[in-house]
């Protein structure tokens, strides 16, 4: 129960962050703002997210680090380690929940808030991390660790690219949101991170056959 509660107040707080950041714009809104309209006190907002920015930002990325880690243990077992990775991290980027074309505008054209876009993709690493160790499942405390990392800096990259994509449509007259784009930039970056993948999964394969 305590666990819901904490997720809802998180919820209330993101949605209100988000929902007040189109009405009035980012600058106009405060944290007593989001608290009041979350109706929590700015005490225990602050024990959710340090700044407007994050707030805001968190509505649009959600909880997609867990999705992520989810759907990569639950692909099926005859499906290899890099395809489990690569389709759970497009899939869950490019998901029907993604934001939409207000949110994106207003992410896009403040540096701000791109950066702290652009932040969140570093809370991908800890639970992929668990995620690919259980998938590995040979006892190797580095192996998981350091590919977790190494998608998760792949992602930054996409989403780095992508965005810029975003602000270069948004300046030469209006925004246009790459259609297809992200899922592409997704697959380019994390492409060289296959043949590790690979490499580890067929060592774990050997280790238990020993």
């Amino acid at each position: 129960m305590r666990e819901q509660k904490k997720q809802a107040t998180r919820e209330a707080l993101r949605a209100a962050a988000l929902r007040l950041a189109l009405e009035r714009g980012p600058d106009n809104v405060r944290v007593d703002d989001i608290a009041e309209a979350a109706g929590v006190s700015p005490r225990t907002y602050n024990n959710y997210f340090s700044s407007r920015e994050q707030a805001i930002v968190a509505a649009v990325a959600g909880e997609r680090e867990t999705r992520v880690a989810a759907a990569v243990i639950d692909r099926p077992d005859g499906v290899g380690l890099a395809d489990a990775v690569v389709e759970a991290v497009v899939d869950q980027y490019t998901a029907s929940d993604a934001p939409g074309q207000e949110a994106l505008l207003l992410i896009t054209t403040r540096p701000a808030l791109r950066d702290a876009f652009i932040d969140t993709t570093t809370a991908i690493e800890r639970p992929l991390t668990e995620a690919i160790a259980e998938r590995l499942g040979d006892g190797d405390p580095h192996t998981a660790r350091v590919l977790a990392a190494s998608v998760t800096a792949a992602v930054r990259v996409a989403i780095e690219q992508w965005l810029q994509t975003t602000v270069s449509s948004f300046t030469a007259g209006g925004l246009v949101v790459p259609s297809g784009s992200l899922p592409d930039l997704l697959r380019a970056t994390l492409a060289p991170l296959t043949p590790a993948l690979d490499a580890a999964e067929q060592r774990a394969l050997r280790h238990r056959h020993r």
